[in-house]
């Protein structure tokens, strides 16, 4: 599998890991110290995946095991990119099927977390806790396993990590690169184990079966009430940080059509829309007059509660894109708002749905505060999947940038917002 050539990242945001004056180099040794955008493609039975970390400070001496890592990275100048296809089993550990049990059901420890009752789902996954006393397994184990399927009172337990049987694309990009210096000490990374660690895979499903994230009552919330309520204060505040917001628009940009008639659904006082995109009409939906009156691209303004109305006032075939920016997470009816955006898209439009890891607590739906943020991806997928109305399906993931020095969180997170993204387009 091929990724996109150029990087993932925007020329500011790559300067944006240039936190401290360097001695910079013009190609980088074996004792270079780098700052890289690593991107990790993949294919699913249903989607191809992109999934891009930022990892700012790798010592090549150190924190590079892998031989074609390291003839990747080093005597290469600044901004020079790589990549290389990877057998199953080269970056991670290859599939191995004893480590694909069957256990009897009451070996998951339902009652784990104090004070909650969880129920195993197929396809799901779970800290591996919920299991201790499997193969010498301890009840305190964070990593993720995978409940792959159910028989009866039998649980099919998936061991291997996510991408074990999976062909992978890995690639590059050199951000900056500074002699180490006088630098001691410190951590040991595996380059190969911080990309593929810890997410990557988990949006996918187990051998093609949809996952089950409906058996728990996935769209009830805290607060119940009407919208309409909780939205007639306008919020005019952004809701993840301005890196984050840089990459979506960056994403909308690639991915939505130049002078096309684009539909912003769930949306607020900001369209995400980049201004070299020109656009030759924005529809917002949103829920606040003030907020859509505030956003100076749209040039019609709907208010429409979704989660009472999931359907679309508009013609079939009436838009070229579709984008919707951290809101996903609060629609209840999303099979049906889903089946209508397919219905107003022209065939061969996209749908854009992006997503960080901030949200309105009393709103969010019930699935979406218990998975791993990387399964919210394959939530989302489902959600295209099931209407039938969408191909061509990926999903996008990035994390790893600095957040901005004068972000109020900057000194608690000093990591930027992850932005998650899933697309298809129109059949």
């Amino acid at each position: 599998m091929e990724l996109i050539a150029e990087s993932f990242l925007a020329e500011d945001s790559a300067s944006d890991v240039r936190d401290a004056p360097r001695q910079r180099v013009e190609r980088t040794t074996g004792r270079s110290m780098v700052a890289l955008e690593l991107a990790l493609a993949w294919q699913s039975e249903a989607a191809r995946h992109t999934d891009v970390l930022v990892a700012q400070k790798v010592n090549l001496w150190r924190d590079v095991a892998s031989p074609v890592l390291e003839a990747g990275l080093v005597g290469r100048p600044i901004g020079s990119a790589w990549q290389q296809a990877l057998a199953p089993g080269e970056l991670v550990a290859p599939y191995a099927e004893r480590d694909c049990l069957l256990i009897p059901g009451q070996r998951f420890n339902r009652r784990l977390r104090r004070g909650t009752y969880v129920e195993p789902r197929a396809g799901r996954f779970y800290p591996k806790g919920f299991i201790g006393g499997v193969r010498d397994i301890y009840p305190e184990d964070h990593t993720p396993f995978r409940v792959a399927a159910i028989e009866g009172d039998q649980l099919h337990v998936e061991l291997n990590h996510p991408l074990a049987d999976r062909p992978l694309t890995l690639g590059a990009t050199i951000l900056d690169a500074w002699e180490t210096g006088s630098e001691r000490g410190g951590l040991c990374h595996d380059l190969a184990a911080m990309v593929t660690d810890n997410g990557p895979g988990m949006q996918a499903r187990w051998r093609d079966q949809p996952t089950d994230f409906w058996s728990d009552v996935p769209f009830i919330r805290v607060a119940a009430g009407p919208d309409d309520e909780f939205y007639e204060k306008p919020r005019l505040v952004d809701h993840i940080d301005r890196t984050a917001t840089r990459q979506i628009e960056r994403l909308y940009g690639r991915l939505m059509p130049p002078g096309g008639r684009i539909l912003d659904l769930m949306t607020s006082w900001k369209s995400h829309l980049p201004a070299n995109l020109a656009p030759a009409h924005v529809t917002g939906l949103g829920m606040n007059p003030a907020e859509l009156e505030a956003n100076p691209v749209l040039g019609e303004r709907v208010i429409r509660d979704l989660n009472l109305d999931p359907t679309l006032p508009f013609a079939e075939a009436s838009f070229d894109g579709a984008v919707c920016t951290v809101s996903v997470e609060y629609l209840v009816k999303p099979f049906d708002v889903f089946a209508e955006v397919a219905r107003v898209l022209r065939p061969g439009a996209r749908f854009v749905v992006t997503f960080s890891n901030r949200w309105f607590p009393p709103k969010v739906i019930n699935i979406w505060q218990g998975c791993h943020e990387f399964e919210r991806m394959g939530i989302v997928l489902e959600y295209f999947l099931r209407s039938g109305r969408f191909t061509n399906l990926e999903t996008f993931s990035l994390r790893g940038l600095p957040r901005p020095a004068d972000d109020k969180y900057a000194s608690q997170f000093p990591q930027s917002d992850p932005v998650f993204a899933v697309w298809g387009e129109r059949r």
